[in-house]
């Protein structure tokens, strides 16, 4: 249980700073300039007012997605603020379900990387959606356990925004490697390794080895 704990530690701690740094990248949109940061790569597409919609409707709603989402995970704070763990709860899930996942969708169909980065995108945009609505039907049948472990697995996909920019941050060499070829597999590498690590928490935390749904608590000694 000491690993579980110090991995969501550092999975805390890397969240709050790459939402932070997300917080300043993003900050330079606000300008609207469509000759910034990342618009600056995709000027085959800025000028499509529905792609641009989405690209915008996306950046200022994900660091938001990724705040809440931090606070579903502490046992501590879900005892001390159970009305409030609902309500950021369904924060979290509106904004992915009816903001997000449309929205990247839509960014997935014109992604960098090719034909590997966009298959990368659409198939984790596809399992983001899943594993929120069965989060949502999970708890909605009194499941906590199928709930919390498909919640991780939401959050997971969630992230996947940071482990991607570490990876390029880390492993990227644009005298080395191909961009568009590093893009494509770097969009797969992060939706692998952010669901391994949750695999490893759902099975450290309910005992069952490569199964997400637990048995459903009772209730009534919760109370």
């Amino acid at each position: 249980m000491l690993g579980i704990k110090i991995i969501k530690v550092i999975a805390v701690f890397s969240v709050l700073i790459f939402s932070i740094l997300m917080l300043k990248t993003i900050s330079q949109y606000t300008s609207f300039d469509k000759n910034i940061g990342f618009l600056a790569f995709k000027q085959q597409v800025v000028g499509n007012p529905y792609w641009m919609t989405f690209f915008y409707i996306h950046i200022f709603s994900i660091t938001l997605c990724l705040l809440a989402g931090l606070t579903q995970f502490s046992n501590r704070f879900l005892a001390e603020n159970r009305d409030l763990h609902k309500i950021i709860g369904k924060i979290y899930i509106y904004n992915i379900l009816i903001i997000n996942v449309p929205a990247c969708f839509v960014l997935g169909l014109f992604s960098n990387g090719g034909l590997i980065g966009i298959t990368g995108f659409l198939i984790q945009d596809v399992l983001w959606a899943y594993f929120t609505v069965a989060a949502v039907l999970s708890i909605k049948k009194g499941n906590i356990i199928r709930h919390s472990n498909y919640m991780m697995l939401s959050y997971a996909v969630t992230t996947t925004a940071i482990t991607f920019r570490i990876i390029k941050i880390f492993l990227y060499n644009e005298t080395q490697h191909d961009y568009q070829l590093f893009y494509g597999l770097n969009v797969w590498a992060a939706l692998l390794i952010n669901l391994c690590i949750a695999y490893v928490m759902i099975r450290k935390n309910t005992g069952l080895p490569g199964k997400i749904n637990g048995r459903k608590k009772n209730t009534k000694t919760e109370k």
